[in-house]
């Protein structure tokens, strides 16, 4: 069985979460909620609440198939803990699968090797990815070897549909 990833910090898009996190379990993945410490409660930006199973501290990307990162302000708290910062470098230089939708491209331009990568984002932040080397295309999904990225939560059935693609290849 493969496992995938989540990423969890306070105020995340419900959608962007939950949406990829069921459907992950509907296609037979085990799905982790990985935090900055683990067993704590972090809530959405409508208050509804997420509890993480493992802290970034006590994983190994070597254990995961593929991430998510979902959008929301959350990445903006992500990329301030090392831990998860480690752990998506992790996944990035281990070449696994890895999704992120809306403003989850922020950890990806503070962790990942995003030279010369076609990407998409929330528009608001395409300059953060620019700036770290990627190159910025406004379409529902761009796939680019093992990174797959989206705009908002309309591009979540496209979003996770081809995430899955990228897990099954």
């Amino acid at each position: 069985m493969k496992k995938i990833a989540i990423l969890v910090a306070d105020l995340y898009d419900d959608n962007e979460l939950y949406y990829p996190y069921y459907r992950l379990l509907e296609e037979g993945y085990q799905v982790d909620l990985i935090g900055a410490i683990a067993n704590t409660t972090y809530k959405s930006k409508h208050g509804l609440p997420a509890v993480t199973t493992h802290a970034a501290k006590d994983v190994s990307a070597k254990d995961y198939d593929g991430l998510v990162i979902p959008g929301g302000f959350s990445p903006d708290y992500m990329r301030r803990s090392s831990d998860i910062v480690s752990f998506t470098k992790d996944m990035d230089a281990l070449k696994k699968p890895m999704a992120a939708i809306c403003h989850g491209a922020w950890l990806m331009a503070s962790a990942c090797d995003l030279k010369n990568k076609n990407m998409t984002c929330f528009f608001s932040i395409k300059d953060d990815i620019i700036h770290a080397g990627a190159n910025y295309v406004d379409e529902a999904v761009v796939v680019d070897g093992h990174l797959v990225t989206s705009r908002t939560p309309k591009d979540l059935p496209v979003f996770v549909k081809t995430f899955i693609s990228v897990l099954e290849k």
